[in-house]
């Protein structure tokens, strides 16, 4: 049996390993269009961030030892451009320009999710650059240590632009921020996001929403970002305004597309068609609070995915329930942290949301070194189901997002979640945790 697989990261390379582990005389042929396999995309801004480091050691683990330990038949350098679906075969073109076709039984697609470049002047220019692959970043450190930067545009208030505005910062280089809609994470509510706001600010990063890039002009030592009523210039501009899946490779296959035209899969992970699966970035999932499809891209989510698709490749049928949109990220000294819907999320799928914010301690009364913590909480007036939260803080809010995300998968009510018993001690958060208290609060308003 030919197992192959398209894409050499989190889902291609989880699937490829436990695929030969359960079944060692399966043919695994996985093919990757760069030189780069296995490593650790969400570490690159702290690399970034630190000169003295190198971004290989972002590397998990390289071909070679794929190759050598696992017997995994690892193609670097090529690049699939054409699945043909009667004749079960993919083909493409290697580095050099030769071309490749390879026959498969089972097949991967696991080709993630690329950056958003705006179609607008400029954006092509050096030093106008993103960061999604690990060649991104080795670009970026290397136009850091080549020339004198020190002044930064980034495009884009999202998680990696806010990433990027702190490892920037780090190394002594002004930020500037620009993006076209004028609320600073609209996702956020509004008073959990001006406590973000305000700390990104107070490290003087200029912070202007609602300004749409109409051009970026310059040459090598300065780039001017023209915003029709606002220009910022910098020796280098990150264009960070999201990413979107990779999804040629299916749509050129007649494969079913779902949200934002990610890759439709079954809870088996299977696409439109039964011998092609799909994982990772570039594929939808299920939404444990709306059992909807959604498509919210997942380190977790796509090794996880990974998995499931070598077990049912191997014989051992597996589903997975879905996941709860459960992120984190920390700008300067704030934690941020969110699962499961906002208000106008929840509305939208046809609850009727009921929510509450709440600000309370990460320590104990008394207790040295609390700092203010902010939790909202959604739940649904009608069944009084907890349908999300988000929490910002200067500590303690990565590792309580944890319960709240294990509530909504376990489809828990806002009173069931009150009742739970949460451990206490000073240092490490009042008697009534933070969350108990959200959780009470909105109690009284379901």
């Amino acid at each position: 049996m030919k197992f192959v697989i398209v894409g050499g990261d989190a889902a291609g390379m989880s699937a490829a390993s436990r695929a030969k582990r359960n079944q060692p005389d399966l043919e695994v042929t996985v093919l990757e269009q760069s030189g780069d396999v296995s490593y650790s995309a969400c570490g690159m801004p702290y690399n970034i961030a630190d000169p003295a480091r190198d971004m290989e050691d972002l590397v998990v683990r390289r071909a070679e030892v794929f190759r050598t330990k696992q017997g995994l038949d690892l193609r670097t350098g090529h690049r699939a451009l054409a699945i043909d679906r009667t004749a079960r075969t993919v083909s493409g073109e290697q580095e050099d320009g030769r071309p490749f076709t390879i026959p498969y039984d089972a097949l991967l697609i696991a080709t993630g999710a690329s950056a958003v470049i705006p179609d607008r002047p400029g954006f092509t220019l050096p030093g106008v650059v993103a960061l999604k692959s690990l060649e991104d970043g080795r670009r970026i450190k290397e136009r850091l240590a080549a020339r004198k930067v020190a002044r930064a545009v980034i495009l884009g208030m999202g998680y990696i632009a806010l990433e990027m505005c702190e490892a920037l910062c780090a190394r002594n280089i002004a930020v500037e921020m620009v993006k076209p809609r004028p609320r600073f994470l609209p996702w956020m509510h509004p008073d959990l996001a001006a406590k973000v706001k305000q700390e990104v600010e107070s490290r003087g990063v200029g912070v202007h929403a609602g300004h749409e890039v109409e051009r970026i002009e310059g040459q090598e030592d300065t780039l001017r970002v023209h915003c029709g009523d606002l220009t910022v210039e910098g020796q280098i501009v990150l264009v960070a305004v999201g990413v979107k899946p990779s999804n040629a490779l299916a749509k050129g296959a007649g494969l079913e597309l779902g949200p934002c035209e990610s890759i439709s899969v079954d809870r088996t992970l299977r696409t439109s068609d039964p011998r092609i699966y799909a994982a990772g970035d570039c594929a939808d999932a299920y939404h444990v609070v709306t059992g909807a499809k959604t498509w919210v891209p997942l380190a977790l989510r796509a090794n996880r995915a990974g998995w499931a698709v070598a077990d049912n490749v191997t014989g051992r049928k597996t589903e997975l329930e879905g996941v709860a949109g459960t992120s984190v990220f920390k700008v300067f000294d704030m934690e941020v942290a969110r699962t499961g819907l906002n208000a106008s999320e929840a509305k939208a799928e046809g609850f009727d949301p009921v929510e509450t914010v709440i600000e309370a301690r990460s320590r104990a009364h008394a207790h040295p070194g609390a700092s203010p913590l902010l939790v909202q909480m959604v739940g649904d007036r009608q069944s009084g189901r907890l349908l999300g939260a988000q929490m910002v803080g200067k500590e303690g809010v990565v590792h309580r997002v944890y319960a709240l995300a294990v509530a909504l998968h376990q489809k828990m009510t806002v009173e069931a979640f009150s009742q739970c018993d949460l451990a206490y001690a000073p240092p490490f958060g009042p008697v009534w945790d933070p969350m108990l208290t959200a959780a009470n609060q909105l109690v009284k308003l379901l």
